[in-house]
């Protein structure tokens, strides 16, 4: 499944909120430094999903605040 994200990173709390078009706004309190926000929003990700972190990847859009995510659900 790909997923449109728009990022927004030194907020003041981490949270992934759905906008009306469908795509997610992802807040984190991590800088865009050495990729801590690119991390930090997988993580969010992750948990909003309710997948790993190796689970998710980004597909384009890596150095910009708007990104194409992946993610694979696995079976159990």
């Amino acid at each position: 499944m790909r997923v449109e994200v728009r990022i927004q990173p030194k907020a003041s709390r981490d949270e992934v909120i759905k906008q009306p078009d469908g795509t997610l706004k992802v807040k984190t309190t991590a800088p865009p430094v050495k990729g801590a926000a690119n991390r930090a929003c997988m993580g969010l990700l992750a948990e909003y999903f309710g997948v790993r972190k190796s689970d998710i990847r980004i597909v384009s859009g890596f150095k910009s605040r708007n990104k194409v995510i992946e993610i694979e659900k696995t079976q159990c």
